[in-house]
């Protein structure tokens, strides 16, 4: 499948590519980025992390259609990348991460609307399972406001250590009724 552009009210969600390497280098590797992530990434992050996740992770499993990432960025400036937003078949279908001085400005839920609309519409999942640290509440929020239930509570390992977790979920049909009522206010 050739990955599309998605485009939202300010934002650009590019498919990633290499050129993206040099930008997620040096906005990644934040500790209050990393630290409610998967275990699975690199800390303290390489100096090639980037380059290492798009060439030998992100790529390949594009390229087999297991996984869909794309980068964020303004409309404003498209050529600034500001974070990353994933989906991945399996069980932890989306994943994002946003450049500190972004955040809380609605970006991540922007962009995480378009990417589920994606998952159901275009890949016609049935459902999505995201896994977060309770903690973690900024993501917690974007998971609440796109009306997704936790479903289960489970300890799972992060970057930051073991944490608390919830295992939040949504439905296709469920998804359509709330992106159905927003659209009509």
């Amino acid at each position: 499948m050739n990955i599309p552009n998605l485009v939202t009210e300010r934002l650009l969600l590019r498919p990633l590519c290499h050129e993206d390497a040099p930008q997620i280098q040096e906005k990644f590797p934040h500790w209050e980025i990393v630290k409610y992530l998967s275990v699975v990434v690199p800390w303290p992050y390489p100096d090639d992390g980037a380059e290492d996740f798009i060439r030998d992770i992100a790529l390949p499993a594009m390229a087999r259609g297991e996984a869909w990432h794309w980068s964020i960025r303004p409309k404003s400036a498209p050529s600034e990348l500001i974070g990353v937003i994933s989906l991945r078949k399996g069980v932890d279908n989306r994943g994002f991460w946003l450049a500190p001085n972004w955040q809380k400005q609605g970006i991540m839920s922007e962009a995480a609307i378009a990417v589920t609309d994606f998952w159901f519409d275009v890949l016609g999942e049935e459902i999505m399972r995201i896994p977060k640290a309770i903690e973690n509440e900024g993501s917690v929020k974007i998971s609440q406001r796109s009306n997704m239930r936790p479903i289960r509570t489970e300890i799972r390992e992060y970057v930051g250590g073991k944490m608390i977790s919830q295992i939040w979920e949504i439905a296709k049909e469920e998804w359509h009724d709330f992106r159905n009522k927003q659209r009509a206010t």
